[in-house]
């Protein structure tokens, strides 16, 4: 569940360079990651997880990655999935991945207001 000051760094160095507004702030041992105050993204255990629904999760499947499950493998995911990390080396290629995130975060976060 550890998440090193260095991944975070560059977690938040990277995906800056394709999203506004960049911050972190830490949460039951891993670290939330918001754009513009919108929670998009989880850090743990060294791995980002981008938020999913319907509109995206297949992106995430058809590269061969899976959801968030931090209480363990046996447990119902979350509705985040791995990106893996050298997508964050590449600003054209990770730019579409987070913007599509974001806007399931804001989506999310507009249906529990009403």
């Amino acid at each position: 569940m550890a998440v090193s000051p260095e991944f975070r760094a560059f977690v938040v160095e990277s995906l800056g360079r394709v999203a506004p507004t960049v911050t972190s702030r830490g949460m039951f041992g891993g670290v939330g990651i918001y754009s513009a105050g919108i929670f998009f993204a989880v850090i743990d255990d060294e791995t980002l997880f981008l938020k999913v629904d319907d509109t995206n999760r297949g992106d995430y499947e058809a590269i061969g990655t899976g959801p968030f499950r931090p209480f363990g493998e046996d447990k119902q995911g979350m509705q985040y999935y791995e990106l893996p990390a050298d997508y964050l080396e590449d600003a054209d290629r990770l730019r579409p991945w987070v913007e599509k995130s974001i806007d399931v975060a804001r989506r999310a976060r507009k249906g529990k207001k009403k």
